[in-house]
C-alpha cells in the first residue's frame, strides 16, 4: 500500500457545520439531513481521506452540501478517533513521520468494516439504497462495497489502493454505477489506471453506468483539500461535486 505527497496536503476550508454527530450501530456519525423531504429509504455513505470526517471540516461541509441538494448522509469515524493530524510533522517528502504506523493500525479492511456497521444499521433503520462516495483512502472501501453489490451507487475520488485488477473485478461483478473523478497530476490513480478504467467501463460497456471527469490543473486531493485559490482547482473541486450530485440524482 502507497501514499503519496498530495495526500496530505491542501487546505483546511472555512464554514460552519450544519450537521450533528450521531451513533448508528456502534459507529459515530457525522450526520447532515436535507431541510423538508427527502427519500427516508435512501442515504448517502461518505468515506473520508485520513483525515478523517470527524476532525477536517472539509468533510463536514461537502456532507452539508449533498443534504442541500436533497441527500441524507452519513459520514462515519473511520478511524477510531485517531485520524492523522491535519498538522501532522512530516518527513522532507511531506509523507506523516507516523504514516505506517497509523497505517498497521487502520488499514483500509478495518475502515470498511466500520463503514459496513454503520451500513446494518441503517438497513435496520429502514434504508434500502446505498450511494457511496469516497475520497483518496476511502474510494478503496466504497470499491469493496460495490464489488460486492452491498451498495446502490458508487462514487470516488481521486482513489487510493484502487489497482488495474480492481478495475477488471469491477467490470466483472458490480452492478453499481460508477463514477469516477480523476485529475491531471495523481500518481495513485495514473493516466494508466484511468485509461484502463475507460477501456473496460466506458462506452457502454458497463451496462449498469460509468462515467470519469478528468480535471486539468488538479492534485491528488482536489476534490476535498483543495486550494480554492486557484481557479483551476477550485473548477475542479466544484466540478467533481456537481458530478457527483447529478450521478446520486440519476442512479440512486
Amino acid at each position: 500500500m502507497s501514499f503519496c505527497a498530495d495526500c496530505f496536503k491542501g487546505v483546511r476550508h472555512e464554514g460552519i457545520p450544519e450537521g450533528k454527530i450521531e451513533i448508528v450501530n456502534g459507529v459515530k456519525t457525522y450526520v447532515a439531513t436535507p431541510e423538508g423531504d427527502y427519500p427516508r429509504d435512501k442515504a448517502v455513505i461518505y468515506l473520508s481521506d485520513v483525515y478523517g470526517a470527524l476532525n477536517l471540516i472539509n468533510h463536514q461541509l461537502l456532507a452539508d452540501d449533498f443534504a442541500r441538494n436533497g441527500f441524507k448522509v452519513y459520514a462515519p469515524d473511520l478511524f477510531d478517533e485517531d485520524p492523522i493530524a491535519f498538522d501532522a510533522p512530516t518527513d522532507a517528502g511531506g509523507i506523516p513521520l507516523n504514516l505506517m504506523t497509523w497505517l498497521g493500525n487502520h488499514p483500509p479492511a478495518h475502515a470498511g468494516e466500520i463503514a459496513r456497521r454503520l451500513i446494518i444499521g441503517l438497513k435496520e433503520q429502514g434504508v434500502t439504497r446505498f450511494g457511496t462516495t469516497g475520497y483518496c483512502y476511502g474510494a478503496r472501501p466504497v470499491f469493496d462495497f460495490a464489488l460486492e453489490n452491498l451498495v446502490s451507487v458508487a462514487v470516488v475520488s481521486h482513489p487510493t489502493f484502487v489497482e488495474v485488477v480492481d478495475l477488471n473485478n469491477y467490470a466483472e461483478k458490480s452492478k453499481a454505477p460508477l463514477l469516477i473523478n480523476s485529475c491531471e497530476i495523481d500518481t495513485l490513480f495514473t493516466k494508466e489506471k484511468q485509461d484502463r478504467a475507460d477501456a473496460l467501463l466506458g462506452n457502454g460497456k458497463f451496462a449498469p453506468g460509468y462515467k470519469r471527469t478528468y480535471f486539468e490543473g488538479c492534485t491528488h486531493g482536489f476534490a476535498v483539500r483543495g486550494d480554492l485559490s486557484d481557479p483551476k482547482v477550485k473548477a475542479g473541486k466544484e466540478g467533481a461535486f456537481k458530478s457527483a450530485v447529478e450521478w446520486f440524482a440519476t442512479h440512486l
